[in-house]
């Protein structure tokens, strides 16, 4: 018998596409606009074991899944260039020195969280959703230094956040 590779494997391979008939490449090639403006893309990237509230034909993460994202240095690859993107989205960038991962803010950052350094704002869930995707996928080290950088924002401005979110970040890490 054999071990036939989800759809969400497969778009992250590279070698399909999501429901929408989108490659990976397509997407992570979007300006910032597309990105905050198209909803159904996310749960492609970050994908998690739960049904989507907001997009019911999303793909639901298997354990199947989790394993081959685990096995797999190439799906990790794919999973951390969309991690990239979206840290970019948000204003941030991701510092490797002496095997250690850091996430800090770029230059972009003040005018890029304009669009989402605000209570009640759908990209707080985005967030939540892609620390979670990135701790169940093999990318650890990449959710706990988002946490990391998160956590010093909210010391910052967590009256622009609101009072759960980084408890949802939190627990998405563990």
């Amino acid at each position: 018998m054999t071990n036939v590779e989800s759809a969400l494997v497969r778009f992250h391979a590279g070698v399909a596409t999501d429901i929408e008939g989108r490659r990976i490449a397509e997407i992570l090639g979007w300006g910032d606009d597309d990105l905050e403006r198209v909803h159904d893309y996310i749960q492609w990237l970050f994908p998690l074991p739960e049904r989507s509230g907001f997009n019911p034909d999303a793909p639901i993460l298997t354990p199947a899944d989790i394993a081959a994202f685990r096995q797999r240095a190439d799906l990790r690859a794919s999973l951390h260039k969309a991690f990239l993107r979206l840290l970019a989205f948000y204003g941030f960038a991701e510092a490797r020195a002496d095997g250690g991962i850091e996430i800090v803010r770029t230059e972009e950052f003040p005018l890029q969280a304009r669009n989402w350094l605000r209570p009640g704002n759908h990209n707080l869930l985005r967030i939540s959703r892609i620390l979670r995707a990135l701790t169940l996928l093999g990318l650890e080290r990449e959710a706990r230094a988002f946490l990391a950088a998160l956590e010093a924002l909210h010391g910052e401005a967590g009256d622009r956040l609101g009072p759960v979110a980084l408890s949802y970040w939190r627990r998405a890490v563990q």
